[in-house]
């Protein structure tokens, strides 16, 4: 049969539940708060699989660096001066060309035309002259000897005149005989003065006639030389000697004046173009000192120029060369470029970490001497190509790792092995 139990037992009973409970609930606080504070397992890492270098106090060079190609320092661009039609090749890119190598031959049967009308027009008005000389001379001559009549009546007349003169003198002779005598020598005399001027008048007149004919013949014939000279541009030449880079037309093109027929480039003259970041450009200034790398040797150059615009994220910039061209430097030959920016003295510096760029604070991690490498803030400067200036938070002799540490970054520490 149950006995029923007083009321204090169950309530003392429900009170030793409630404070056991509590103690529980307290100790499991605790505990979870120590785990919470307990430093995480650092993670181990490989030491061959990280890059790590040295922080160093001395000078450091800044430097950018690029990609680019050899490229002559002067093309020569060659036009099509006449439209044409393309009738033969005679040389192809690659080929060592001369001023007066005939790169193509074209056609234009109407300037060709036009040169056979111009000789002919030449060849008539060549005949004219002759013709004109011929009769111009006829009538000078006829002239000179209608002259040449006139003169002798005259002598003769005078003569008379003379005789007339002594024999009326003597009273041999009239005074009218006399007369007469005088009067027809002086009217000839006149009219010998009048025929020597005629000559004369015929004979420049006959000089301006061929003059202006032989002006005529001279206008023809520079006509005819300009459409022969039109004619032989049709035999396009490479103008300089050098190396054929282009020649963009194919046999049986028409092409008219202004196309680009083909481009020639004076090999022993190159320069260096290289593409340069654009945020590495900035400090990049005419002048600055640069080597060129074509993999067959090192040539010293300078800036010479910089685009004043950024083309998909670089910049162009000319590097002139002055030193001996290695053997094989061509144009479109790759190369790799290195300019000098500046030379800091008595500054920290470190290899350029995999993930920091210039003017930023980066989380570093430091290597210890317990194995570890724990992460502390650097504050970073100025930037080369492989290296770059500490400003805080490192010392002379500490070692960082440099290579991409992203794949522990929830880690303040982690151990190498």
């Amino acid at each position: 049969m149950d006995v029923a139990r007083p009321a204090s037992v169950l309530r003392n009973k429900r009170i030793k539940r409630a404070v056991y409970s509590a103690i529980l609930l307290v100790v499991v606080s605790v505990a979870a708060l120590g785990l919470s504070r307990m430093n995480r397992a650092a993670p181990n890492v490989d030491k061959a699989a990280v890059w790590t270098d040295t922080v160093k106090r001395g000078s450091m060079v800044r430097e950018v660096r690029g990609l680019g190609t050899l490229v002559p320092e002067e093309l020569r661009w060659i036009p099509a001066l006449r439209d044409g039609l393309v009738e033969k090749i005679n040389a192809h890119p690659g080929d060592n060309v001369k001023a007066d190598t005939i790169l193509l031959e074209m056609s234009n049967p109407e300037l060709q035309q036009s040169v056979q009308d111009a000789e002919l027009q030449v060849r008539g008005a060549e005949a004219d002259l002759a013709n004109t000389r011929a009769q111009l001379q006829t009538q000078v001559l006829n002239q000179q000897a209608a002259q040449v009549g006139v003169e002798s009546a005259f002598k003769q007349a005078k003569m008379q005149a003379e005789v007339d003169e002594a024999l009326a003198l003597k009273g041999l002779g009239s005074d009218i005989t006399m007369r007469k005598s005088k009067v027809a020598a002086e009217a000839l005399q006149s009219q010998n003065e009048m025929e020597k001027r005629r000559v004369e008048m015929n004979v420049k007149s006959a000089d301006s006639q061929i003059q202006a004919a032989e002006a005529r013949i001279d206008q023809l014939r520079a006509a005819l030389a300009f459409k022969r000279t039109q004619v032989d541009l049709l035999r396009v030449r490479a103008g300089a000697k050098g190396v054929l880079q282009q020649l963009p037309v194919e046999v049986g093109q028409r092409v008219t004046p202004g196309t680009i027929l083909a481009k020639v480039a004076e090999p022993g003259r190159l320069k260096a173009e290289l593409k340069i970041a654009e945020t590495q450009a900035k400090d990049i200034a005419v002048g600055q000192i640069a080597a060129i790398d074509t993999r067959n040797g090192i040539i010293p150059g300078q800036v010479i120029h910089i685009d004043p615009a950024a083309v998909n994220g670089t910049v162009s910039v000319d590097v002139r060369l002055n030193g001996e061209l290695p053997k094989g430097a061509r144009p479109d030959l790759s190369v790799d470029g290195t300019i000098e920016i500046e030379r800091l003295s008595d500054v920290l510096f470190v290899g350029r970490p995999a993930f920091g760029q210039e003017k930023t604070t980066v989380g570093m991690f430091k290597l210890q001497s317990n194995g570890e490498a724990i992460r502390i803030a650097v504050k970073l400067g100025r930037s080369s190509v492989n290296t770059i200036e500490v400003v805080e938070g490192l010392q002379t002799g500490d070692q960082v790792i440099l290579s991409d540490m992203s794949e522990w970054a929830s880690f303040d520490r982690v151990r190498l092995h």
